[in-house]
This record gives structure tokens, sequence and C-alpha cells, in this order.
């Protein structure tokens, strides 16, 4: 695809696609040594219960989200988070809705398009990429569907080039099995330090949202053949 001379709407869909790929085939990554669960709905619980938790407004807050942020909501679904944190992030930022199910971003888009959002951009990601121009997110977020990754190692490990300086990954999940769509705070961190993440934050949300933990890259960061998968 050429990657100039495009009007506006297609830059970003033309940045991703130019964007030079990830070294590493997603074969050289290890599979988890855990269950991945299935994607069995594009929402987490109705929005009214969530928004009598203040979960959007929680995560905001703890990710800071605010004007001329870049953030990335990974596994967008429905976009409950996308459509609240939109708002926050102007003037100047913009949420970048990532999901790997095409009927959920088409959703999504109507959805946003109804509401008047004009600073949300799309993309499909894949299982082990969430297709991600570099350095182009302060930070990326996953809203309980960290359990459904079905390559983590491979998605975590790509996803620190589209990092920019200082980014993060902030990452909610419930305290239970992976099978049970949840992931353990101990699993958690050990999957992300096999491949160069640091936990900075640490934050109980309450049994109806679960956890929210913060991750910061280090370096070096392994190649793909030296991760170890953490038993599960």
């Amino acid at each position: 695809m050429p990657c100039f001379r495009l009007p506006a709407v297609l830059l970003f869909a033309a940045l991703a696609a130019c964007a030079p790929a990830a070294p590493g085939a997603a074969s050289e990554f290890p599979a988890p040594d855990r269950p991945v669960a299935a994607i069995v709905a594009s929402h987490s619980n109705p929005e009214p219960e969530r928004d009598a938790v203040r979960e959007a407004e929680r995560i905001a807050q703890l990710i800071g989200a605010g004007p001329g942020k870049t953030i990335a909501d990974i596994g967008a679904g429905d976009g409950y988070l996308t459509v609240r944190l939109a708002p926050r992030l102007a003037p100047g930022g913009r949420v970048i809705a990532v999901d790997v199910v095409p009927s959920y971003l088409d959703g999504l888009k109507r959805r946003v398009a109804a509401a008047g959002l004009d600073n949300v951009q799309f993309v499909l990601g894949a299982p082990d990429d969430a297709r991600l121009p570099a350095a182009s997110v302060d930070v990326a977020v996953m809203v309980r569907m960290y359990h459904e990754i079905e390559q983590p190692y491979a998605l975590l490990w790509r996803l620190r080039d589209a990092l920019k300086p200082g980014g993060i990954v902030a990452v909610a999940e419930r305290d239970r099995p992976t099978r049970f769509h949840g992931a353990p705070p101990a699993l958690l961190r050990c999957e992300f330090a096999a491949v160069g993440y640091r936990q900075i934050a640490f934050h109980d949300l309450g049994p109806e949202t679960g956890y929210l933990a913060l991750f910061a890259p280090t370096a070096p960061r392994p190649e793909p053949g030296a991760i170890k998968p953490c038993k599960g």
C-alpha cells in the first residue's frame, strides 16, 4: 500500500500497514502453559452495573487518561471503555480501539459514529500482535480480556514497540484461574516479566471489577526463543 498522499481518514490505517513487521514469527514464541479462555462475548457485565461502581472512571484516573494522550483499548469489544475514554483525551488525544473480531469492530464503529466521537481509530488485531505502529501509544489497556489472548508472549513482546517513551501497559482482571475468565496476579506478573516488563503499580478495584495492574517495559527484551512460559 502506498504510504503517502492518502486522505486523512485513511492515514492511520496506512501507517499501520506500512510499519515494518516486528521480528520473530509467531511460531518462535512459546505458547502459554495454562488454559486460554474462549472469547464468548463483546462485553463484560451490563454497562449500567459497570458505571455503578465507576469502573471506567477509576481506570481512566489510574492510567492517567487526559487531554493529548493516546490510549490503545486492546480487546475493545463493544466499546464500553473506548467511548468513555475518548472525551477525556480531547483535545489532541485519541483512542485506538483494537479487537480481533471484525464484527465487534464494525459494531463499535457504528457506536462511535452515533456518539459523534471523532478521536477514535480502529485496528483489526491478531492473536499474536495488536498491530499498532511503533511508538504510537502512551498507554495500552486490556480490560478483562487478557485471559483470552491466544499468544500472550508474542503479543506482549511486540506491544513494547508500540509504546512511546515512558509508556505503560495496564491490565484489569479478576483474580481467578484463566479457564474461569480471570488471571491470578502472580501469573500475570510472571508472564509480563518473562517478556521484559516490571509491575509498577497494583490496585484492588473491588469484587465487581477485580484489580488493575500497571507494567513498564525494562531492558533488555529477551529473544523470542529465550522466553520461558510461566506455570498457570
